[in-house]
This record gives C-alpha cells, sequence and structure tokens, in this order.
C-alpha cells in the first residue's frame, strides 16, 4: 500500500519506517527541511534503538521523507497524522491536528478516488468524529464515509523499544466511521499474523489509548506511594515488598513446562522517582481534564499525578540526611533522559531534581549516554556541567544521584569501590543491590 506519514517524531518516524520493513511504500512528511534531509540522507533525527538501521535499508526505496503534503497525499492511498499533541495546562493543544487536517483536506480537493486519513496521534476520546471530520469536509468539499474514509489507529510503542514494540505489537486497534476504512486500515496491518486485532469506532480507539497508559502510570505512583511507606515504617524493603506482589497468580503466567514467568505489565509495578516522557504526564493530565469538562471527574488520575509530582521530591529528602546544607555539594546526575534507550527528556524527572538542587545552591553535574544535546537544550553552561564518560561523571563529586536505568550505570559499585571517601550514593531507580555500594541510599527504605 502507498503511504503516507504525517509528521517525523518518535512515533511518526518509527511508523513510517517500520511500514516500510513491511513492504509499504512510505512517504514521511514534515515542515522541518533539516528533519527531511537527514532522513533521506539515511540519519534518524531522533534516537531510537534499531530506527537508524532500518532507516537505511529502505530509504531511497521504499521509504522518502518530504516537505510536500499535498503531493505525498495525491500519491498515497492513505494518510497517517502522526504530529505532536501537547498539553497546555487545560486541555491537548490540537492545533497541529487542525493545521495538518485543513491541509489535507485541500489536498483531497482534486483527487480522484477513495482515500483514508487516520490519526494516529494521541487525542481525546471525540477528537477524530468531531474536530478531523468536519475540518476535512469543510477543506476537501467532500463527504466522509463517500469520497474518504476517516479512522483512527492509536500507538502502543514504547520509546527506546518502539521499533520492537511495532514489529511485534501485542495488540492491533483499528478506529474507524464505517466498515470501509476499517477495512483499509486491515490492509495495511496484513502483514502482522497471529496479532489480536480490534475493529472499534473511533471514540473507543482514541479512549483505549488513554486507558492503557493511565493505567500503567497508575501502577508507578503506586509502587512509589507503597514504597514512600515502606521507608516510614523503617525495616521494610519496598524491593521485597513488590518482589512478594510480583509472584502472585494474578501476576505471574504458568508456562506449558510448569514455569511461572512475569508479563511485562510487572514492571510497572516498581517504586522509583517518578514517570516522565512524552505520554504518561501528557496524557494522564489530559484525560483528567477531559473528565473534568465532561462532568466526570477523575479523582484517582488526579491523585495519580499528585504523587508522581511529589516522587523527585524524594531525592532531595535522602541527599539531606547527609548534608546540613547543599549549598556547595558536588552532586553527579546519572541519567537525563526519561528512560532508558531514548534521548528524549521530555518530563524527565532529572530536570526536577536537578532545578532543586541548584534553586539549593548545589554544584550539579551529569551525564547520560545520548541525551546531552537534549539537556543542552534545557540547562545552561552554568548550570550543568556535562560529563563525556561514566566515570568522569564519578570524578571529584560528594553525591551520585542515579535517575535513569542504563544498563551502562551497572558498573558504577566498581568505579566507586577505591574512592576515598566515598560519596553518597542515591539510587532513585533501586537499579543496584544496595550492599555493593557504602553509602547507598535509595527510594523505598530507610538505610541505616
Amino acid at each position: 500500500m502507498r503511504v503516507s506519514v504525517i509528521g517525523t517524531g518518535y512515533v511518526g518516524l518509527v511508523t513510517g519506517v517500520c511500514f516500510a520493513e513491511k513492504g509499504h511504500q512510505v512517504t514521511c512528511v514534515d515542515v522541518d527541511q533539516a528533519k527531511v534531509d537527514a532522513i533521506n540522507s539515511g540519519v534518524s533525527p531522533i534516537h531510537e534503538r534499531g530506527l537508524e538501521d532500518l532507516l537505511k535499508k529502505h530509504v531511497g526505496g521504499l521509504l522518502r521523507a518530504s516537505t510536500d503534503l499535498p503531493g505525498a497525499v495525491q500519491q498515497t492511498d492513505l494518510s497517517l497524522i502522526a504530529v505532536g499533541t501537547p498539553f497546555n495546562g487545560r486541555e491537548i493543544d490540537l492545533s497541529y491536528i487542525k493545521a495538518v487536517s485543513k491541509e489535507i483536506g485541500l489536498a483531497l480537493q482534486t483527487k480522484s478516488g477513495y482515500h483514508g486519513v487516520v490519526v494516529k496521534s494521541t487525542v481525546v476520546p471525540g477528537t477524530t468524529d468531531e474536530v478531523v471530520c468536519p475540518i476535512l469536509e469543510a477543506a476537501s468539499g467532500k463527504k466522509a464515509g463517500v469520497d474518504f474514509g476517516v479512522g483512527m489507529n492509536p500507538e502502543f510503542l514504547t520509546e527506546g523499544e518502539a521499533v520492537n514494540d511495532f514489529l511485534f505489537p501485542d495488540r492491533i486497534v483499528l478506529g474507524g466511521m464505517d466498515n470501509t476504512i476499517i477495512d483499509q486500515q486491515a490492509s495495511l496491518y496484513e502483514g502482522f499474523p497471529g496479532v489480536d486485532v480490534l475493529h472499534v469506532n473511533n471514540k473507543t480507539a482514541e479512549m483505549i489509548k488513554y486507558t492503557a497508559n493511565a493505567l500503567q502510570a497508575m501502577l508507578i505512583s503506586f509502587s512509589n506511594e507503597i514504597g514512600n511507606l515502606c521507608t516510614a515504617v523503617k525495616g521494610v524493603d519496598v524491593l521485597d515488598v513488590m518482589r512478594g506482589v510480583h509472584v502472585s497468580r494474578y501476576l505471574t503466567v504458568e508456562m506449558p513446562d510448569g514455569r511461572r514467568v512475569q508479563p511485562q505489565i510487572v514492571s510497572f509495578l516498581a517504586a522509583g522517582c517518578g514517570f516522565g516522557g512524552s505520554c504518561f504526564p501528557k496524557d494522564v493530565k489530559a484525560l483528567a481534564a477531559h473528565g473534568q469538562r465532561l462532568h466526570a471527574p477523575m479523582d484517582l488520575l488526579d491523585a495519580v499525578l499528585k504523587i508522581n509530582e511529589q516522587q523527585p521530591q524524594k531525592i532531595i529528602q535522602l541527599l539531606k540526611k547527609h548534608f546540613t546544607s547543599l549549598k556547595g555539594v558536588r552532586i553527579s546526575i546519572l541519567g537525563l533522559s526519561f528512560r532508558p534507550d531514548t534521548n528524549d527528556m521530555r518530563e524527565s524527572p532529572a530536570i526536577p531534581i536537578i532545578r532543586s538542587l541548584l534553586q539549593e545552591g548545589a554544584v550539579v553535574k551529569g551525564y547520560d549516554p545520548v541525551a546531552t544535546d537534549e539537556a543542552r537544550k534545557i540547562f545552561s553552561v552554568q548550570e550543568l556541567m556535562l560529563s563525556g564518560s561514566l566515570s568522569d561523571a564519578l570524578e571529584k563529586v560528594d553525591a551520585v544521584v542515579l535517575v535513569t536505568r542504563w544498563d551502562e550505570f551497572r558498573a558504577v559499585p566498581e568505579l566507586l569501590k577505591n574512592k576515598n571517601p566515598q560519596p553518597v550514593f542515591v539510587d532513585g531507580r533501586r537499579l543496584l543491590d544496595k550492599t555493593t555500594i557504602e553509602r547507598y541510599e535509595g527510594i523505598g527504605f530507610e538505610a541505616k
């Protein structure tokens, strides 16, 4: 199938490249000429494991990038909208969605034959039918359901794992205004045999996406609240508590050979310094605000957000156990991206942690394997020194704070072993064995 993907962010570019891998002819569209040039030269503008290899494989063949949206619509059978929907404090900002919908509609004026328009961006229930569809009809002068179809196909991609998540999905949700647009999407996904496929209306597809993200965010905040209680109780480690919860039959699957394995959902039942990224904070806030507007308050989601906003301060509290004042204290932050295997720093817990430390007068430096450029967009050289290696990040510091679960950081105990004096080590993700570091502090237990 000939597909145009509008927007080349984390969702759009992964979608385009992976559909090319499945044999479709893909045109990625973006207004940023620099991004388009990079993609066409085989260079990914984002860090995503495995993405650049597939991009190099298909660019110039099954995949190309362009700034010409009308041309892409004219030359393809289906357009996927994958532009950003940021939360502005009251609701999601649909300005990009509206602008792209109008431009697609104008392109459809002169196009003969049926064309599918499918929203892949995360939008609150009702957006596809009540915002996108009317704009398309007004701009094109044509009738939805007759001349073109309107659908909603949410993504379930984890940054850092997005390529694998796309190529080996656990579910495919196809939303549509009618069977014609759903069937067209079904043809697009024919190369994914054995996957559960749900056919629903557009509002249901939109709600599925938000509900999935809200559930995962809730599990994280629940785990953090339990971790904070474990700290207060004393003598209880949240790792032991959660281990006892994880082995429940509700959270394990028995294999044919009798082994019991844990599904991935268990990974969200772990205490830490808070969730971040482009999805969880934005989507939970948007869903809670949407419920408020519909006079259906989301009290549980409000609590999830409140817990998450407070969680980075637990790191500051752990540091203050060892220093009467943080003024002048040299502190190294390990991990700046919101999760490993991505350079995305949007809503990363590292940001409020660093800002709080700066307010306290600490001298802060940071290290991340891939997010250095992103960090420099947020913090000046005067605010945050950036280390070029893990070993450099551990030199001449009074305290170390681990924020992101990069595998590279498992080497910290060995690197700290011969340092004198030993820095305070605060494990914001409980990544490392507490017995391997002399001055260890971590979320969810009270160190002696």
